[in-house]
């Protein structure tokens, strides 16, 4: 396949899933729609890093936008592109790579940790907290509840990497057994934002089937900018 015409395939499907990683990860910041909990500082550290945004959206967009600019560019022209943007097109597809990994990572981090939620804890009462994640990976704390009485609240601390990455996941068999996301009557635990533990999933269940896609289409722009670089542009011959 012609380095342009891969482009011209290559480039509009960057665009889109881009675009679909931002709106994804706006998503998570408003769970059922509700901006409240932003605005409360209720919404997960997961979410707020926005790795759609930045990582599978930012980057992915800019490479795309150049590579879409330079495949039509070269529909029907003989002498369409050079050697130079080729090199340019590899280059930001290596940036779009990085940034579809990273968003790859954090949102699988995001999906092992749950959601941060209003959920009623056995040791601490009813509290703001991960319910999903080991006792031992969080610390309480006190805050004024939302009718001026003090209730306690689990702090935002993100567990130790070996028990909250993926690589823990899937190689402990007792917690993987344990893990929320195969047990779906625990879902309910959580008892506001309504909905809350569907909508995380979800949503980066779908930035993560959306990064794994761009990195694929990605390290094929690479190969196909390195291949223009190389033998230039095949378009009219």
């Amino acid at each position: 396949m012609c380095v342009g015409k891969c482009s011209r395939i290559v480039g509009p499907c960057l665009l889109a899933l881009g675009t679909l990683s931002v709106a994804a990860n706006i998503l998570l910041l408003f769970p059922g729609g509700a901006s409240k909990y932003l605005v409360e500082g209720h919404i997960s550290k997961d979410a707020t890093t926005m790795p759609g945004i930045w990582g599978g959206g930012i980057a992915v967009l800019l490479a795309a936008t150049h590579i879409t600019a330079l495949g039509w560019r070269c529909a029907g022209c003989s002498d369409c592109g050079t050697r130079a943007n080729a090199f340019i097109s590899a280059v930001l597809s290596k940036l779009a790579l990085l940034g579809a990994a990273a968003c790859f990572v954090l949102s699988g981090v995001g999906l092992t940790n749950g959601p941060l939620c209003f959920y009623n804890a056995s040791k601490h009462g009813t509290l703001w907290g991960y319910p999903f994640l080991d006792d031992g990976s969080q610390e309480p704390d006190t805050r004024t509840g939302r009718q001026g009485h003090t209730v306690t609240v689990e702090s935002d601390a993100i567990p130790d990497p070996p028990q909250g990455s993926i690589l823990h996941l899937l190689l402990s068999p007792s917690h993987r057994v344990e893990n929320y996301l195969y047990d779906r009557h625990t879902w309910s635990i959580c008892l506001e934002p309504v909905g809350i533990v569907a909508w995380n999933v979800v949503l980066f269940s779908l930035l993560l089937l959306i990064s794994a896609t761009e990195m694929v289409l990605a390290s094929l722009q690479i190969l196909n900018g390195c291949f223009g670089c190389l033998c230039g542009f095949c378009e009219g011959k």
